[in-house]
């Protein structure tokens, strides 16, 4: 007779029980072994309800099934719930106890905790900024075949930050993470090397290409759409297109890029890809002040 966490766990998950796709199976598969208590069942099923995949969406109920696991000592199970706590989804927002549990998932080899910890130390957010201890939370997040991880370091070999520079370790790395992961942070620094041609061919065309995965990504980055934005305005390894440009610099302006919100406001003023509208790019220009682009803020007053 099925237990009644099992039967909890069947109706929150919402599963198409007379489905019979490889998928259906699998989800009803793993919702049936989490409910006897196999805790590595449960943090799958955590990620197909994060991700509605053959199943109901429902963040709630993977956060709790995250912290089961977590506290059970899987390591992902920390680094999920983590970055559940960061942005607020299915809980209560908390980035100090999003750190703790970085460091606890690290602790019980949750490489994606790892990688996730070095950003936090990298920018010395929540915890104090150490560019030593990041990089070591990096290779280790690497070596434990994080795409996150190697594409941080990756990005730290492009720019010498930290280590020497080296642009063919770091175009290993940043491909490594894109293409086979599909890593963003990878795909828009693998595009900038083929936009320069340090390290790799250059290529404005495969640049393009990288900057769209970065920008098309289930945590899409901001950036990678400005820069395919800034590709379709100039014609650099696309044809170029106003329309298309306005549309990656609107996505990007939405996500707070100020550099192409101005990009945008440029747009509306010339009335390129867009119909003419002076007041809107005046207000798309101070949205662009607001999120931190400095050259288009107002300069202040001098005193008389």
């Amino acid at each position: 007779m099925p237990s009644q966490l099992h039967l909890v766990l069947l109706a929150a998950a919402g599963l198409a029980l007379s489905a019979c796709t490889p998928g259906n199976k699998e989800a009803k598969r793993l919702t049936t072994a989490c409910g006897a208590g196999d805790q590595p069942a449960c943090n799958k099923l955590a990620v197909k309800l994060q991700k509605g995949e053959y199943i109901l969406r429902d963040d709630k109920h993977a956060a709790s099934l995250f912290q089961a696991t977590c506290t059970s000592g899987i390591g992902d199970g920390c680094a999920s719930l983590g970055v559940m706590l960061q942005r607020g989804r299915g809980v209560k927002k908390d980035s100090v106890r999003a750190a703790q549990l970085f460091h606890q998932g690290c602790e019980r080899k949750g490489f994606d905790a790892c990688a996730r910890l070095g950003i936090l130390y990298r920018t010395g957010s929540i915890v104090p900024r150490d560019d030593v201890r990041a990089i070591s939370l990096f290779h280790t997040a690497c070596d434990g075949a994080n795409d996150i991880g190697c594409a941080q370091l990756g990005t730290l070999y492009a720019t010498g930050d930290g280590v020497t520079q080296d642009f063919t370790r770091a175009a290993e790395l940043l491909k490594k993470s894109c293409v086979e992961k599909g890593a963003v942070v990878g795909c828009l620094g693998l595009g900038k090397l083929h936009a320069a041609g340090t390290g790799v061919l250059q290529s404005d065309t495969l640049a393009s290409v990288m900057y769209l995965r970065a920008c098309r990504a289930n945590e899409g980055d901001p950036e990678g759409c400005f820069q395919e934005g800034l590709a379709f305005e100039h014609g650099k390894g696309v044809r170029q297109d106003y329309s298309d440009a306005a549309e990656f610099f609107r996505e990007a302006c939405d996500e707070r890029q100020g550099e192409a919100c101005a990009h945008l406001a440029d747009l509306y003023d010339k009335g390129a890809g867009v119909r003419q509208n002076t007041t809107r790019a005046t207000d798309t220009r101070k949205r662009a002040c607001l999120y931190g682009y400095a050259p288009v803020c107002p300069k202040p007053k001098k005193a008389a």
